[in-house]
C-alpha cells in the first residue's frame, strides 16, 4: 500500500530484443550424447558454431533433461552443463515428483532435431503440435535466454502474471513483463505485483484440440512476447535476463484438468477459515481506535454485517512493525477492542511489512541483528532502503534463522493473553516496495571494505532523520554493479561476474531499473544466490515463513494470510488481492478479468480487490456497483486510501441497500463457497470463480468473455458493467437457465446474447445452470430470525437444497463441512453428494462433521415438470448425518 501520483503511460519501445540481423547469426546448439529410456531422455547441448554474445557469454554447453512423470505431464529442462546458473531453490518451491510415465503411454510427445537444436511437444491423441521452438535458434547467455515456440493463428492464449489486461491476451504486438512491483493504480500493460509465468492455450473441446498448460518454472525478470513474424506467423517468445529453461507441459485436455495439473506442479492451493469468506473493512488513515469502534457501531446502526475489522498502519507507533501508537491506539485499549470484537463474534487483522526500522534501540531489528536475519549491502553491512517508519533492512526469508526470529515476534506481539490476539494477517509492500527511487538514495550499493563482523549491522551512522532523507549521492564508479562470486560448485544458485544492476537486455520494467523502488539486485541471499535471481520470490519466501509463524502461534487453527506480492506457488500460503486499485469503472470491470485470472489460471482461489478502489474518490453509483459485485468474488473486502475520502458502505443510503442486499446473498452462499475453496485445496481443480469456457470449451463465443464468470459450476453471474447504466448485456449459452433471484426458468435453445434492464443498484444478473444442485443457508424470516450479521450466526442457520434440472430432467451438486477452523479435519468431515433423477432426490457420501442440530429444511425444485415455470417446495428436518433419500412428488 503506497500512495503515489497516477502515472503516465511511458512511452516504450515494443520490443527490446535485438534486430533480426545479430539473431540470423546466433548458431543455435548441436545435439550430442543422447541417451534415452522408457520415461526419460537426456543430452548434451553443445554450441553449435561462433559464439553470438548477443547480450551477454553464451553459455557452450548444456544439458537437455526431458522426463514423462505422468500421462499428462512433461518436464523438459534445458540448464548449463555445470549447474551454476540460478535455478529456483527446492525447499522454495518443490518439484513435483516423477512417476516414470511411459513415453509411449503419455498423450504429449517430445521430438527435437539435432541440428540446430529445436523440439516439439505433440498431443498424441490429436497430434496437435501444442509448442514448436523451431522458428528460431535458442539463444542461452549468462544473462540473456531466447526461445520461441510457434502457435496457431490467432490462438486463444491465458494467464501469464498478475496485469490489468484482457483476460484473453493480445495476440499481436503484446508483450507481457514479470518482474514483481509496487504498480499504483494497476495500469495496464505494465508488470503488477506478481509473476505466475503459466499460461493456458485453448483450442476447442469435443476432441478438436483441447487446453493445454506451459509453465516455466523460472523466478527470472522476463518478457513474454506474443507477436507475428514478417511472414505472419503466429509466435510466443520469452525473453529472460538469467535462470534456465524449465518447463512443464500440462495435457488436459480439458481446462479444468490443466488448472489440477498445474495446481500439482506449484502446490495445492491452501484451505482458508470459514470466517474469512465474511465481509471486511480497512482504510487507511483511520485516525485512532475512538475511530475505529464508530466504523464498527455505524455498521452494526445501519444493519450491514461486518466479519472483520482491518487496521493498516496506523495502529503502528512511528509506522514500525510490531508497535502501537501509543496515544492514538494504545496497546491495553486496542487488545480491549479486539477481545469486544470477539465477544461479538467478529474478527480482526493487522498489516505487517517487511521492512523494519534500522533502529538499534528497535526489539525487532536488534534481536534480528543478533540472529544475522537482514540482506546485507556489497560492503557487508546491512542492506539500508526506505519504507513507511523510515530507514529500514529487510529480512532474508531465505536464511533459516529468520523463520525463528520472524516467528517469535509474531508470539511475543500477538500473543493471545498479553498481546493483540489478531485472527489473521496481512503481508503488504512485499514486492518488496522500496521508497528509494534508484541505487544512489542509500550507500547500500557502494562497494567498499568490509566491516568486521562485531560491528556489521549495529551500528546506526547518522541519526535518523525524515523518511525521504538522502546521503550524498555515489560516484557511479563505486557503484557494487558486478557481483564478483558465486558458490560456482554445481549448487544452481547464480553465475559470477555478471552485471546484476544494468544487464544489456533491459526488460520492459514499468520503473526504469531493475533495482527501482525495489531491493538492489547485486543483493545476496544467505545460500548465496542474488536478489537479480530471486528478486520474484521475496514475497512468497516472506509468506511462507510467515504462515509457519501463524501455525506455531495456533498449532491447530488454520491460520489466515494475505499478501500482495505472489509467484506461482504461492496460494499454498496466503490469499491474495489485486493491489492499489483506482475507485473507477474501468478498475471495477478490471477485477472480474483478474479474478478470472487468478482463479482459473494462477491456481488461486482465494482472491478479490479492493471494494469501490483504493486510490481516488469513490462515486456513490460505482460503489454501489461494486458492492454488488464483490459479494460474488472469494474474498471481499473494502479498502481505501489514507487520500481517498471515507467510503465505508453506511455512508450513502444506496449503497447501504446494495450492501445490505448483497451480503444476505453472500451468506447465503458461505457454504457454496466454502465447499469450492476446499476442492481447490484439496484437488486443485477451479472450484470457485472461472470462465464460462471452462463450462463451455465448445463455444467460440466463450473464449474472449471477461465481463462474466461462474462461481462453481452453478452460479453464472452477468455483472452491469457500463458506466452508471441500468441495463447489461450478456451472453447466455445453450441450455436451461433459471434465474437465481425469482426462479424463472429460461430454455435456451440456441447460445446467444440477453439483454436485462432496469436493474436496480442493489441487483446483479445472476442464473442457475440446469443439472446444478446447491445447498444455502436459510435467511428468511419465515425461518429463521432474519439476517446473520456474522459468519458463526450463518453456520447455526439449516439449509434449503435448490434442484435445477437439465434438459434431460436431472442434477447433481455437493457440500463440504467441518468446524470451519481446525488444520487437519480428518475424520471430522463431511463431504455430501447430491443427486436427482427427476423423481428422487439423494444425499449420500461421508458424514464425520456433527452439524450439531443444522438441518435441510427445504428442498426447492425449480422444474418440476408439471406446470412451466412452477416449482415444487417440499419441507422437513433432513440430518447431516448421514445420507438420505427422498422423492419430492409424494
Amino acid at each position: 500500500m503506497i500512495r503515489m501520483p497516477k502515472p503516465a503511460i511511458a512511452l516504450l519501445s515494443l520490443f527490446s530484443i535485438a534486430s533480426a540481423a545479430p539473431l540470423a547469426t546466433c548458431p543455435g546448439y548441436r545435439v550430442t550424447n543422447a541417451q534415452s529410456g522408457p520415461s526419460y531422455l537426456v543430452a548434451d547441448l553443445t554450441l553449435a558454431g561462433t559464439n553470438c554474445n548477443l547480450y551477454s557469454e553464451d553459455i557452450t554447453n548444456l544439458r537437455l533433461t526431458v522426463e514423462y512423470q505422468t500421462d499428462t505431464r512433461l518436464h523438459v529442462l534445458i540448464a548449463d552443463r555445470e549447474q551454476n546458473v540460478y535455478q529456483i531453490q527446492d525447499n522454495i518451491l518443490p518439484r513435483p515428483l516423477s512417476q516414470n510415465a511411459s513415453s509411449q503411454t503419455a498423450d504429449l510427445r517430445f521430438t527435437y532435431e539435432a541440428y540446430p537444436f529445436s523440439f516439439k511437444v505433440t498431443r498424441v491423441s490429436t497430434g496437435d503440435v501444442l509448442f514448436d521452438t523451431s522458428p528460431s535458434p535458442l539463444i542461452f547467455e549468462t544473462q540473456y535466454l531466447r526461445l520461441r515456440t510457434r502457435l496457431p493463428s490467432n490462438p486463444n492464449l491465458y494467464g501469464l502474471g498478475e496485469h490489468s489486461d484482457s483476460f484473453r491476451l493480445a495476440t499481436n504486438g503484446y508483450k507481457r513483463t514479470l518482474w514483481n512491483s509496487e504498480a499504483p493504480y494497476i495500469p495496464q500493460n505494465q508488470n503488477l505485483y506478481g509473476s505466475h509465468p503459466v499460461y493456458f492455450e485453448h483450442r476447442g473441446g469435443n476432441g478438436t484440440g483441447g487446453t493445454h498448460g506451459v509453465f516455466l518454472r523460472s523466478a527470472a525478470g522476463m518478457d513474454v512476447v506474443i507477436g507475428k513474424s514478417d511472414a505472419g506467423e503466429q509466435y510466443l517468445e520469452y525473453n529472460t535476463i538469467g535462470g534456465v529453461l524449465d518447463f512443464y507441459f500440462l495435457a488436459g485436455p480439458g481446462p479444468e484438468e490443466v488448472s489440477k495439473q498445474y495446481a500439482q506442479v506449484v502446490g495445492l492451493p491452501a484451505m482458508m477459515p470459514y470466517w474469512s469468506l465474511g465481509f471486511h473493512q480497512c482504510k487507511y488513515g483511520w485516525p485512532d481506535l475512538g475511530h475505529v469502534k464508530q466504523v464498527v457501531q455505524n455498521y452494526s446502526d445501519a444493519g450491514i454485517p461486518l466479519e472483520a475489522l482491518w487496521d493498516d498502519i496506523d495502529y503502528m507507533d512511528n509506522k514500525l512493525d510490531f508497535s502501537t501508537d501509543p496515544v492514538r491506539y494504545p496497546h491495553d485499549q486496542l487488545k480491549g477492542f479486539v477481545d469486544e470484537l470477539h465477544g461479538k463474534d467478529m474478527r480482526y487483522v493487522q498489516i505487517l511489512d517487511p521492512g523494519i526500522r534500522y533502529k538499534s534501540d528497535y526489539g525487532p531489528y536488534t534481536r534480528g541483528a543478533e540472529k544475522d536475519v537482514f540482506l546485507k549491502a556489497a560492503d557487508g553491512s546491512w542492506y539500508r532502503g526506505l519504507q513507511w517508519p523510515g530507514e529500514v533492512v529487510w529480512p532474508d526469508w531465505i536464511a533459516p534463522q529468520t523463520k525463528e526470529w520472524w516467528t517469535t515476534e509474531i508470539l511475543t506481539f500477538y500473543d493471545p493473553n498479553n498481546g493483540i490476539n489478531a485472527d489473521g494477517l496481512w503481508v503488504d509492500m512485499n514486492e518488496a516496495s522500496n521508497m528509494c527511487a534508484d541505487t544512489t538514495c542509500l550507500s547500500s550499493a557502494q562497494k567498499t571494505r568490509s566491516l568486521p563482523q562485531s560491528l556489521i549491522g549495529k551500528i546506526h551512522p547518522r541519526a535518523p532523520g525524515d523518511r525521504h532523507q538522502k546521503t550524498r549521492s555515489l560516484p557511479q564508479s563505486l557503484i557494487g554493479k558486478i557481483h564478483p562470486r558465486a558458490p560456482g560448485d554445481g549448487q544452481h544458485l547464480g553465475l559470477p561476474n555478471r552485471d546484476l544492476f544494468t544487464p544489456k537486455y533491459q526488460i520492459a520494467n514499468h520503473y526504469p531499473t531493475l533495482s527501482s523502488r525495489t531491493l538492489f539486485t547485486n543483493i545476496t541471499n544467505s545460500d548465496g544466490s542474488t536478489q537479480y535471481d530471486t528478486h520474484n520470490l521475496y514475497a512468497l519466501t516472506m509468506s511462507s515463513v510467515s504462515r509457519s509463524a501463524l501455525i506455531s502461534r495456533s498449532p491447530t487453527k488454520r491460520p489466515f494470510l494475505l499478501t500482495r506480492s505472489t509467484f506461482s506457488g504461492s496460494s499454498r500460503f496466503a490469499a491474495h488481492w489485486f493491489g492499489d486499485n483506482f475507485s473507477s469503472w474501468a478498475d471495477y470491470r478490471a477485477s472480474i478479468r483478474q479474478l478470472l485470472s487468478f482463479s482459473a489460471i494462477h491456481n488461486y482461489p482465494m482472491v478479490g480487490s479492493d471494494v469501490c478502489g483504493f486510490n481516488g474518490q469513490a462515486q456513490e453509483n460505482m460503489c454501489a456497483r461494486w458492492a454488488v459485485l464483490g459479494a460474488w468474488q472469494p474474498f471481499y473486502r473494502n479498502h481505501a486510501d489514507i487520500s481517498a475520502p471515507d467510503q465505508e458502505f453506511y455512508r450513502w443510503p444506496s449503497v447501504a441497500a446494495a450492501a445490505r442486499k448483497a451480503i444476505s446473498v453472500r451468506y447465503r452462499l458461505l457454504d457454496y463457497i466454502y465447499t469450492g475453496l476446499y476442492y481447490a485445496s484439496k484437488t486443485g481443480e477451479p472450484a470457485l470463480a472461472k470462465p464460462l469456457w471452462f463450462l463451455f470449451p465448445s463455444d467460440p463465443a466463450t473464449y474472449g468473455i471477461d465481463t462474466q464468470f461462474f462461481l462453481g459450476d452453478a452460479l453464472l453471474v452477468s455483472p452491469v458493467v457500463e458506466d452508471d447504466a441500468h441495463s447489461v448485456t450478456f451472453y447466455l449459452p445453450q441450455g436451461k437457465w433459471y434465474d437465481f433471484f425469482t426462479h424463472h426458468r429460461i430454455d435456451q435453445t440456441s447460445a446467444g446474447t440477453v439483454t436485462v434492464s432496469g436493474v436496480g443498484w442493489d441487483q446483479i444478473p445472476v442464473y442457475i445452470r440446469g443439472g446444478s444442485i446447491s445447498a444455502l443457508r436459510l435467511s428468511d424470516a419465515s425461518f429463521t430470525t432474519g439476517q446473520a450479521m456474522t459468519t458463526a450466526e450463518v453456520r447455526t442457520r439449516n439449509f434449503e437444497i435448490i434442484i435445477a434440472p437439465d434438459q434431460n430432467g436431472k442434477a447433481r451438486g455437493r457440500l463440504y463441512l467441518d468446524d470451519g477452523e481446525s488444520l487437519d479435519s480428518s475424520g471430522k468431515e463431511s463431504e455430501i453428494e447430491f443427486t436427482w433423477d427427476g423423481s428422487k432426490f439423494e444425499a449420500k457420501g461421508t458424514f464425520g462433521y456433527d452439524t450439531e442440530g443444522v438441518v435441510v429444511q427445504r428442498i426447492v425444485l425449480l422444474d418440476d415438470g408439471v406446470s412451466g415455470n412452477g416449482q415444487r417446495e417440499v419441507s422437513g428436518r433432513w440430518p447431516l448425518t448421514g445420507g438420505f433419500t427422498t422423492n419430492l412428488y409424494i
